[in-house]
């Protein structure tokens, strides 16, 4: 079973994808950015659900360092953000995410969709 990791300071929103994706994967969750990285280094996810909004180290901070790390570099990384005006989803790609999905999740299939997405474009199967 894939291993995904949540960054999500919101309880609700941490529990919520549990729910939707605790069959599919194995899903670990992070409250907050540094506590993310320290998990990381201990445990490799093979994709990575990311909260931009975060307290002391947003997202953008927290996947500069994912991509600085040689062991975490190469694992995908898809914005999970409330963030969803025009243009933000191509900012964040640009800034080096591998998807965007908005906040809050209304549709799960769109969630699983992009996450099984992501793999596939990655080479990394389902």
């Amino acid at each position: 079973m894939k291993k995904i990791a949540l960054v999500e300071d919101n309880a609700d929103n941490r529990l919520l994808v549990q729910v939707v994706l605790g069959d599919l994967f194995d899903v670990a969750s992070y409250e907050n950015g540094q506590e993310a990285l320290d998990g990381f280094a201990k445990d490799k996810p093979d994709l990575i659900l990311l909260d931009i909004s975060l307290p002391k180290m947003d997202g953008n901070e927290v996947l500069r360092r994912i991509r600085a790390n040689d062991v975490i570099c190469d694992v995908p990384v898809i914005a999970l953000t409330a963030h969803a005006m025009a243009g933000d989803r191509e900012k964040y790609i640009e800034s080096g995410f591998d998807e965007y999905v908005t906040k809050p999740i209304l549709d799960e299939d769109v969630l699983i969709a992009t996450i099984q997405r992501t793999f596939k474009q990655r080479g990394c199967g389902e």
